[in-house]
């Protein structure tokens, strides 16, 4: 499974890249913090409910969640679903830890 570090998503955002960005935890987890993501939460993403993200299929698709721990398993299923996820490293933790709110 691919991999993104925060520093390094950070730097993309920060140089203006159009990025997909795939939020997969809660909504009120989303609400409370987040970076911008598309919000679709992993119980969809195991249902197959990829409609709202149909239109990335076949490009980068950087998935995160609280931990790492959701998008890992959110990137299997994108994977076997035609996507090329890339799972961001630690999570929204790991952001508030480097960067704050």
């Amino acid at each position: 499974m691919n991999t993104i570090t925060v520093e390094e998503l950070k730097a993309r955002l920060d140089n203006g890249e159009e990025l997909n960005l795939l939020d997969v935890r809660e909504p009120d987890e989303h609400e409370d913090f987040n970076i911008g993501g598309r919000l679709v939460p992993l119980g969809e993403i195991r249902m197959m409910a990829l409609d709202d993200i149909e239109d990335w299929e076949g490009q980068d698709v950087i998935v995160y969640c609280r931990s790492g721990n959701r998008s890992g398993q959110a990137a299997l299923i994108l994977d076997n679903a035609g996507y090329n996820p890339i799972n961001l490293a630690g999570g929204m933790l790991a952001w508030q830890e480097k960067f704050g709110q």
